[in-house]
């Protein structure tokens, strides 16, 4: 072997060893001369999931800082809850500061459908520096409406527990999915914020979230984000679908062309493939349901009873109004936006219903597209 030939070698050899050790030592060189960084460079990216974009240091806040720092959004973290779910509350609340809110202090905003007691609301308020307001649900937002046929109601319910459907018995489950789908929005405390985040008793967050997510959804115009997309449960909606149709047909102006309509059905409208997003968590745009067009759809189907003739749910009104009437590129691209993709991440529902009780598939959080059903 000639001498030209062995320095060759030895260069050759030099330079795998300081790309090893780069590798090794470098974290940002390892990604940029991988494999799959290198494929992506030649024949591109294709379709990468939000998720994996990273989220840019600026909305990012370091570990323990002395004082919440920078801009923030008009934002209050939003509790539906009652005096005795004070112990779930606490759970939820400790998570909640621990993984985001010592950092931002965003306020809260507990609601009841009566007062909460001085326990309750000494104790939650030891749990965070933040603003904490406590309010009671109006009356008329909360029970089953006079104009209720009692007697066709009380028959659906003892009907739907004879066939073993979950909180089919239950009138104040009905309640709290009707406060949702269109009162929430508009208590009286919720009117100067924009932005809300849904929490509940009993939730746990697996993950630190060190960046704002809501100043991520007032810079990109994002106005929803979500955790789990399901099945619904078909016998609680059998006539929620022909008068989402007969709404739609009565209000044209009221729908845009390009609306999202197909991730709702599979043959242009004419069934409810019943997916939808699990509403228990949620973090959103307040003006979304303040808006004329959700107004009219929710008073609409309001008036045909179906909170109580059957067992509508919030998280159904949330989504057909988002698929149905408004641009698709409004929405979607907010839902599968970086926010909702990266808090699949930290929010876990601790209280989670078996299959066979429901009859629902419960799916992986936020697959790749973030509307997978």
């Amino acid at each position: 072997m000639n001498t030209t030939v062995r320095y060759a070698i030895l260069a050759v050899f030099i330079l795998i060893s300081l790309h090893y050790i780069l590798t090794i030592t470098h974290e940002a060189y390892g990604r940029a001369t991988s494999l799959s960084s290198i494929k992506d460079h030649i024949i591109g990216s294709g379709n990468v999931p939000p998720y994996k974009t990273p989220i840019p240091d600026e909305y990012h806040i370091p570990d323990n800082p002395p004082s919440p720092q920078g801009r923030k959004a008009n934002a209050a973290i939003v509790m539906l809850a009652r005096n005795g779910d004070l112990n779930g509350v606490v759970s939820s609340m400790k998570q909640m500061e621990d993984r985001f809110n010592k950092k931002f202090q965003y306020p809260y905003v507990f609601l009841n459908d009566e007062p909460f007691n001085d326990q309750f609301k000494n104790r939650v308020s030891e749990l965070t520096d933040g603003q904490v307001q406590f309010g009671v649900i109006p009356p008329d937002d909360w029970h089953q409406p006079s104009w209720i046929n009692e007697t066709r109601a009380s028959d659906a319910r003892a009907k739907m527990v004879k066939d073993n459907v979950i909180y089919g018995g239950s009138v104040p489950y009905r309640n709290m999915c009707r406060f949702n789908s269109g009162f929430f929005y508009r208590h009286e405390l919720l009117k100067p914020y924009k932005y809300y985040w849904r929490v509940e008793p009993d939730v746990k967050f697996f993950c630190d979230l060190d960046y704002d997510p809501f100043l991520i959804m007032q810079d990109k115009k994002k106005v929803y984000g979500f955790t789990v997309s399901l099945y619904e449960y078909e016998a609680t909606i059998p006539t929620l679908w022909n008068t989402v149709k007969e709404f739609i047909h009565g209000n044209p102006d009221l729908v845009s062309p390009d609306n999202a309509m197909a991730f709702l059905s599979d043959d242009g409208g004419e069934t409810y493939n019943r997916c939808h997003f699990w509403s228990n968590f949620e973090i959103g745009d307040l003006d979304l349901w303040r808006g004329e067009a959700y107004s009219k759809f929710f008073d609409f189907l309001d008036e045909k009873g179906g909170f109580y003739y059957e067992r509508w749910g919030d998280a159904l009104f949330i989504v057909l109004e988002q698929h149905c009437l408004p641009e698709k590129t409004k929405f979607i691209s907010s839902m599968i936006s970086v926010i909702a993709m990266n808090l699949s991440n930290i929010v876990h529902k601790e209280r989670l219903i078996s299959e066979e009780n429901v009859g629902v598939i419960v799916t992986k959080i936020l697959i790749t597209n973030g509307i997978h059903a």
